[in-house]
């Protein structure tokens, strides 16, 4: 909104110094800056409607250490973080900009889709919340929206180079010769000159029904990341300081993929106008940020799966539309490890009952954030060490641009 504005008082008046708004770098920290102010003024004063309002959530009994100090916490903090995030891409962001429009529609979705599971707990007293079949329908709708819309679009494309490109006085590229290319191809981490093409995956099922292939990847990815996002909330923090990392570096990955000089140089996919969605990664971040105001330990909100499920679909997304997808396990390997580490205690403990009659566990409880919490290390501790792990991880999946 912002941007269609003073460009037009720029282009009428020509007022020096308006122009500013025209710069990504400039409106994604301005982004940042809003959405970090949003949420700290808008948690203040939901976390106080909640208390009147007697929003918390039921908090199950785990015999953990300072578990009954929770019980009075609020819930559904989530909105804190979708309204500090959408709200800048609003006025800051290109609105016509489809990888835009996409990001905001997966994070009101899957938000909606958590509201109304915080909502069932909460208001009609029912701990199983939204049964999971509805979840699963909604991740496979928003991955069906999102896995069509990037086969389909005409706008959505890869530009490849067919000359050098030749920097002129002002910064610009000036490019020759160049096409535009629809295509189904994801970078694979760790490989010169080699991407995976999804139309050869099932090289007999033919270009023509390709789409399936990759809407069934994309819905995939979607309800892996969004669900280990959801168990990754379960300590005061971790899941939003976890997603600030990761958000931080798909910031990165989407300017440098949007930029035709990085892209060049580093070798790896050029995809026009992707750029733009650094002011939603920025604003994303900000919002994390900001929400970690009032919940890290001890929590005085907590964000619900209004947060958790939208974070996730957010950050399943956005690798898919930068087409880094395959980094996901190593840029979210917080995630991964505590969605094996439920999965390992499950899959261990059915196993050892089936064939002893008694069920063993592998981790003293699992996610395996509370196995830590067994073992006497206090909630803070487990959180921050989560987050340098997070952040060296980070750090490797950077590396990747440069390491092949």
């Amino acid at each position: 909104m912002f941007y269609y504005f003073f460009k037009y008082i720029d282009d009428l008046f020509h007022i020096p110094g308006i122009g500013v708004f025209k710069y990504i770098s400039f409106r994604g920290a301005s982004a940042a800056i809003l959405s970090l102010l949003i949420s700290i003024v808008l948690g203040k004063r939901l976390i106080k409607f909640f208390h009147k309002a007697q929003i918390k959530e039921e908090i199950r009994e785990l015999d953990l250490t300072g578990q009954t100090d929770k019980a009075q916490v609020p819930t559904m903090g989530g909105i804190i973080i979708i309204t500090a995030t959408v709200v800048p891409t609003l006025l800051f962001a290109k609105l016509i900009n489809v990888y835009v429009i996409l990001l905001v529609t997966a994070t009101l979705w899957m938000g909606l889709i958590g509201f109304l599971d915080d909502y069932i707990k909460v208001f009609r007293r029912d701990k199983k919340g939204l049964a999971g079949k509805f979840k699963i329908v909604g991740q496979v709708i928003l991955g069906a929206i999102v896995g069509i819309t990037l086969i389909f679009r005409s706008d959505v494309v890869v530009r490849e180079f067919d000359s050098n490109i030749t920097i002129i006085e002002n910064g610009e590229a000036n490019i020759t010769d160049y096409q535009d290319v629809k295509t189904t191809k994801t970078t694979i981490p760790f490989l010169k000159n080699n991407e995976l093409d999804y139309a050869k995956v099932i090289p007999w099922l033919g270009p023509k029904y390709t789409w399936i292939i990759y809407v069934l990847f994309v819905i995939f990815i979607i309800a892996a990341v969004s669900n280990g996002a959801n168990i990754t909330d379960g300590l005061d923090g971790l899941a939003a300081g976890s997603s600030a990392i990761i958000g931080t570096t798909l910031a990165i990955l989407a300017y440098v993929s949007g930029n035709v000089i990085f892209s060049r140089y580093l070798n790896i996919m050029y995809i026009p106008d992707l750029a733009e969605l650094t002011i939603f990664c920025t604003a994303f971040v900000g919002a994390c940020v900001g929400f970690l105001w009032y919940n890290t330990y001890p929590a005085q909100i907590f964000m619900g799966d209004t947060g958790s499920l939208a974070i996730g679909s957010v950050i399943a997304v956005l690798a898919i539309v930068i087409r880094k997808e395959l980094l996901i396990p190593l840029l979210c390997g917080v995630f991964l490890i505590e969605n094996l580490s439920v999965i390992m205690q499950v899959g261990y403990f059915k196993y050892t009952k089936r064939k002893y009659g008694v069920g063993k566990r592998i981790f003293k409880m699992s996610p395996i954030h509370h196995h830590f919490q067994k073992l006497g290390l206090h909630e803070a501790k487990i959180v921050t060490r989560f987050w340098i792990v997070g952040i060296v991880l980070a750090i490797l999946t950077l590396l990747t641009l440069k390491l092949r």
